[in-house]
Parts: C-alpha cells; sequence; structure tokens
C-alpha cells in the first residue's frame, strides 16, 4: 500500500485529491498540511511513500519543501502538482529532488501514474513535458551564475519567505518557535546575503526567484497553445501587475 501526503493550502484541493486517491485499491492517504512548514514535522512523523504538494504554499514554498523532505525523509518520492508549467518552476523542482512534475489541467490518470512511479523512485513529467524539453531546460539551468539563494541556510530560507507574505520579526518569531532577536539577526543575515536593501526588494527577489508565485494562475509564456504546444518559456517567472 502507498502511503501518500498531501500538502496543499486549499482544504477543497486536498479534500477532492483524497477523493481521488482513496479509489485505488493500493493507495491511501496518512496526512495533510496546508502550510508548507507544517509538512516538515509530518513527514518526518510519518514517513510516507509519496509527498504530493503545491508549489504556491504559505510558510514555505512547494520547491523549499520538496528539498528538505528529500533530506529528511530520503524514502519519500516527492510529486509537485502545480498550476505553473515554466521552465523556472519545473527544473528547481527536478533540482529540489522533486520525482514528479504535474500540471492541475492535467487528466487525474496523469497524477496516478506519477505517484506509483515515485513511489518506486523513479521520475514522471506529466504532459506537455517530455524528456528531450528537460533535458534542454536542465542544460541551461547547469549554466546559470549561481544564485546567492543558494548560500541561505533552511532556517534563512524560512525567514525570507516569511518576511516576504509580510510576517514582522515577532511574528516570525511566533511561527518559527524562536526569540523575536533571533529572528531579527537571521532576516539581517538573509538581507544582507541576498543585498537587498529594503522590504520591496525583498517582495520583488521572492517574486523573481519563484519563492512567492505570480498573481495569474498561469504564466502567459506557459500556457500551452493550441495543438497542445507550450508557449516558449522564460528561465524565470515575470513578475504579473497588480
Amino acid at each position: 500500500m502507498t502511503r501518500i501526503l498531501l500538502a496543499d493550502d486549499q482544504q477543497v484541493v486536498r479534500q477532492a485529491l483524497r477523493c481521488l486517491i482513496e479509489r485505488e485499491n493500493d493507495m491511501e492517504v496518512v496526512g495533510e498540511a496546508a502550510d508548507g512548514l507544517e509538512v516538515l514535522p509530518l513527514a518526518e512523523r510519518l514517513k510516507p511513500d509519496v509527498l504530493i504538494t503545491d508549489v504556491a504554499m504559505p510558510g514555505l514554498y512547494g520547491l523549499e519543501v520538496a528539498r528538505r523532505v528529500r533530506e529528511l525523509t530520503p524514502g519519500t518520492g516527492v510529486v509537485i502538482l502545480s498550476r505553473y508549467l515554466s521552465e523556472w518552476y519545473v527544473t528547481e523542482a527536478l533540482r529540489s529532488g522533486a520525482l514528479g512534475y504535474v500540471v492541475r489541467q492535467s487528466d487525474a490518470a496523469e497524477l496516478m501514474r506519477a505517484i506509483r512511479m515515485a513511489a518506486r523512485g523513479r521520475r514522471y513529467l506529466g504532459p506537455p513535458l517530455n524528456q528531450e524539453m528537460i533535458d534542454v531546460w536542465m542544460a541551461r539551468a547547469a549554466r546559470r551564475a549561481q544564485d546567492p539563494y543558494e548560500t541561505l541556510t533552511s532556517r534563512e530560507r524560512e525567514i525570507l519567505q516569511l518576511v516576504a507574505e509580510g510576517y514582522s520579526s515577532t511574528g516570525i518569531a511566533r511561527r518559527l518557535a524562536i526569540s523575536a532577536r533571533t529572528a531579527e539577526a537571521h532576516r539581517a543575515n538573509t538581507m544582507r546575503k541576498l543585498r537587498l536593501r529594503n522590504q520591496a526588494a525583498l517582495i520583488r527577489y521572492a517574486l523573481s526567484r519563484g519563492v512567492l508565485p505570480p498573481a495569474l494562475p498561469l504564466p502567459r509564456e506557459a500556457r500551452v497553445r493550441r495543438g497542445g504546444r507550450p508557449r516558449p518559456p522564460l528561465s524565470r517567472p515575470r513578475r504579473t501587475p497588480s
């Protein structure tokens, strides 16, 4: 029996996924989380065979969740189920250790295939993704200049997202069960490493890095054209106008 942990901030989505999964005789849902920070202790305690997570998660976004879960429980295969189909999100998901990437517009059967493949430790890419496309994208990703994000510690990455979401140092301290002084020190270190001067710059960086998702359900450049061919993707998602 494949044991699955669901992570999505929308309850209706989790309920729909649970219904789909529990129709399968070889799968069961063993836990749910609505916040990225909630996923980590749950995954460590439950050690599921597969984690299904969205990219756009509060607290800790899905790609960082994937990376951390793979470190905490290497036997857990991570499947990203997302509305975003762009070069940046897909390559970063795979670089973070995800084994599957399925867009929400896909048929439910694609998600079931991804779950079964991930449970066996094998990669699965839902259409319109294919291996040739991924090889090109991953080669481009390998040639990118090092992103200062890679220099951040796990705690600083948590701080970055919470600051971008509008939390004060006191609010961050409550969320992470640390002192306000410690939260402020981590915040200062994060800003220094990223060479950011103020909150507005941090939010722009969080959007460009994918920590905060674009406002639109699917970036224009990633929407699928008639005939099933995706538009040429950008290397990073653009910030959409408010």
